[in-house]
């Protein structure tokens, strides 16, 4: 069966760079490995980037422990970013 890229569905990084109105627009953002299923993608800055049209997807996630990671890949239909103690983690994230 081929896998499909998981869509980030929300993103309440409202201070990032590629969010605009709560949706991401990068092609894809990287789940860190750290102590949180945080978005290494995470720029903050007033300057805005990304391309307006595009739905962020997950290209990688490095948490080993999560329940959706297969082969570093993630497996959720799709995923919400939310902020956790001044950063975005990924709230999709459920330990194995």
């Amino acid at each position: 069966m081929e896998m499909q890229m998981s869509k980030v569905h929300e993103c309440e990084a409202i201070d990032c760079a590629y969010n605009a109105e709560r949706t991401c627009h990068t092609m894809a953002i990287t789940v860190g490995d750290g102590s949180c299923a945080m978005c290494d993608t995470f720029k903050k800055s007033d300057m805005k980037g990304g391309i307006s049209r595009a739905i962020a997807g997950v290209g990688a996630c490095r948490k080993e422990d999560c329940q959706f990671n297969e082969s570093l890949e993630c497996s959720a239909e799709s995923i919400t970013v939310g902020m956790h103690s001044g950063h975005p983690d990924c709230k999709t994230f459920q330990m194995r």
